[in-house]
């Protein structure tokens, strides 16, 4: 079964740039969050959390070099969405954590983020 998958960075990781310091992304972690907080809807998709060094190759293959950036929700095969922010080799993906949010709820039944 072809199934919507989402992209997020495992937490804790190191940036050579910040030497002796560990860090998570806010947008994955916002992302755990809300799986977390519904996992009866969780289980509609696909979940993998991938390493912070780039190349992201796992993403990559699907994406595109360009679209590495994460969190990031790939869809299934021949699906589209009103929130898609691109499509590679004929694949509809969704970018952005509000698109995703948005998406989360358009397609896996997840409440609405409260405006």
């Amino acid at each position: 079964m072809n199934r919507d998958r989402l992209f997020i960075l495992r937490p804790g990781f190191e940036d050579p740039a910040y030497p002796g310091q560990r860090f998570y992304c806010w947008h994955c972690a916002l992302m755990e969050g809300v799986l977390a907080s519904f996992p009866d809807f969780a289980q509609g998709l696909d979940i993998e959390r991938i390493a912070w060094p780039r190349p992201r190759l796992p993403v990559i293959e699907l994406v595109g070099e360009e679209n590495q950036s994460l969190p990031l929700l790939l869809l299934a095969d021949g699906a589209t969405s009103v929130h898609q922010t691109g499509v590679y080799r004929g694949r509809a993906f969704i970018s952005e954590k509000d698109n995703i949010l948005a998406a989360l709820s358009e397609r896996h039944g997840f409440p609405n983020p409260h405006p």
